[in-house]
């Protein structure tokens, strides 16, 4: 069964750290452009930052230098390393991810979500 799974998330103080995953697994052959997307509770969903199979990446204005998308394409997995985390960053974090799978055609999978918590 294929499957993007997010971990990683959880409470820190403000100014702390966390480094989300979202992995890919099943018969997946790659992991193409995935973006991390959050909800906090009674707001829309927003983009927080995206990465291209090739690396490029894009930023929400409001995680720009806190903020580090990477990707480990042999692992399948694209990390979110966010720094001097702040109240406003407590939300449900999920990511979108782009499949190439074996036999199928290339579709996204979204995670079910991480929560993280800001809070002193």
């Amino acid at each position: 069964q294929v499957q993007v799974e997010e971990s990683g998330g959880g409470s820190v103080r403000p100014g702390g750290s966390l480094r989300l995953s979202c992995a890919a697994s099943g018969r997946v052959f790659s992991i193409g452009t995935t973006t991390w997307y959050r909800q906090a509770p009674g707001k829309q969903r927003e983009l927080v930052a995206s990465i291209t199979w090739g690396g490029g990446t894009n930023y929400a204005d409001s995680v720009k230098g806190r903020f580090t998308i990477s990707r480990n394409n042999d692992e399948r997995t694209v990390y979110l390393q966010m720094d001097n985390l702040k109240p406003e960053d407590t939300a449900v974090y999920q990511c979108n991810a782009r499949l190439t799978q074996v036999g199928r055609p290339v579709r996204d999978y979204w995670g079910q979500g991480t929560q993280v918590t800001v809070s002193s």
